[in-house]
C-alpha cells in the first residue's frame, strides 16, 4: 500500500499544494526536494512508496532525476506532474519509467484517481 510520499516540485507552493491534497487523503508526505538531484539523494535515505515528480526543475529535471531513481531501484513508482503544453515530455517520461502523470494547477479528484491507480 502507497503511504510515504516524496514530493518534488521547484515551486515551493506547488509542494504545498500537493502535499495538503495528499495529506488531507490520509497520504503522508516523508519529504520534499526542490530539483531532480535532491529527488534522487532523498528517495536514496527516505525510501518512499511513490514519488510525485516535476518535469522542468533546476539542477536536474524530472525525467533524469526519474531515470536515475528507476536505475537504483526497478520498483520505484513515480508519478510526473507536468504543466499544460508539455505533453512530449510526458511521454518520454512514460517511455522513461513514470506510472502516470498529473497536469497543473493541480486537481484534487485527479491526484486522488491516480494514486489510486498506483495502490491498487
Amino acid at each position: 500500500m502507497v503511504k510515504n510520499i516524496l514530493v518534488v516540485d521547484d515551486a515551493a507552493f506547488m509542494r504545498m499544494k500537493l502535499k495538503d491534497i495528499l495529506e488531507k487523503n490520509g497520504y503522508t508526505v516523508v519529504g520534499e526536494a526542490a530539483n531532480g538531484l535532491e529527488a534522487v539523494t532523498m528517495y536514496q535515505e527516505l525510501k518512499p512508496d511513490l514519488v510525485t515528480m516535476d518535469i522542468t526543475m533546476p539542477e536536474m529535471d524530472g525525467i533524469d532525476a526519474l531515470e536515475q531513481i528507476k536505475a537504483s531501484d526497478a520498483s520505484a513508482k513515480v508519478i510526473m506532474c507536468s504543466a499544460m503544453g508539455q505533453q512530449g515530455m510526458v511521454m518520454d517520461a512514460i517511455k522513461a519509467g513514470a506510472i502516470d502523470f498529473i497536469v497543473k494547477p493541480f486537481d484534487t479528484a485527479r491526484v486522488v484517481k491516480s494514486l489510486s491507480k498506483v495502490t491498487n
